[in-house]
């Protein structure tokens, strides 16, 4: 196998990264090449479903509306930066953070743009904290195009919302991008994190192993997170694939004793 370390590219495609398999994937989850080193998932987020549930406790108080001010936001119908006045909206959370949710004046009156910045800044605040710790702005754009992360922000496109919701994936989604915002910065080009991924000496996910600076923290993050901390929610042989492929990251994130409120781990292991 090809050392992972000849692997590792440090080029970003955009402003930020994203997972763009959202527009791609909608079936053959699991790789077909079985060599020892494949990956066993083509991308983490549509492993399985429900990772995260409403009824999750959440650390989202209250979200108000803070009129109307020019805003550079990132869309990717433009495929680049569009500078707008969006309805602005700022979510506080019981660890005393605060996110200003940016909508899109398309959605036409404050009201429906309130609905939309609730239901998003509610879904973020049932993240752990270390995912929350450098989201400062929600972008929320209509159309069908992929989520992004990075920036100090979450990027959202309704349209492509919707279809997350429909496959149960919506908070597994915005996992992924909140690790790209909080966690790739301090943690992808870490000396551990290269360790670790040497010593793996694969990729949870062909997603990972085709961008493994850009996307192997989210893509590993999210199963590292159902196994740690929604065991009850995943079948023994997920978890025992999760533990073969990636023990020295898990390991790593073990380490890392990362602030996770207000999750909990829930339950025990889950029957098959």
């Amino acid at each position: 196998m090809k050392s992972i370390q000849a692997l590792i590219s440090t080029q970003l495609s955009g402003p930020f990264a994203c997972h763009c398999l959202g527009i791609l994937i909608f079936f053959g989850l699991i790789a077909t090449d079985t060599a020892a080193d494949q990956p066993p998932f083509n991308g983490t987020i549509f492993v399985v479903p429900n990772i995260v549930i409403d009824s999750d406790p959440t650390a989202f108080v209250s979200i108000a509306p803070n009129g109307r001010e020019e805003r550079r936001m990132y869309d990717r119908r433009a495929n680049g930066w569009i500078t707008s006045s969006p309805f602005l909206f700022v979510a506080e959370y019981d660890d005393d953070r605060t996110i200003e949710v940016q909508v899109n004046p398309e959605f036409g009156d404050a009201e429906t743009a309130f609905e939309e910045a609730r239901r998003y800044a509610d879904a973020i605040g049932r993240m752990p904290a270390v995912l929350r710790q450098d989201v400062e702005t929600v972008w929320i754009h209509q159309g069908v195009r992929p989520f992004g992360g990075g920036n100090n922000n979450i990027l959202i496109h309704t349209g492509q919302s919707e279809r997350y919701v429909a496959q149960g994936i919506l908070k597994e989604t915005l996992i992924h991008e909140a690790a790209h915002t909080s966690l790739d910065r301090r943690h992808a080009r870490s000396e551990g994190w290269r360790a670790a991924q040497e010593a793996d000496g694969r990729f949870i996910s062909t997603y990972a192993r085709s961008h493994p600076f850009r996307e192997d923290i989210a893509e590993s993050y999210l199963l590292y997170f159902a196994l740690r901390y929604r065991r009850d929610r995943i079948p023994d042989s997920l978890a025992a694939t999760i533990e073969e492929t990636m023990p020295h990251r898990i390991a790593y994130f073990d380490a890392q004793d990362f602030p996770m409120h207000p999750v909990v781990p829930t339950g025990s292991a889950q029957s098959e």
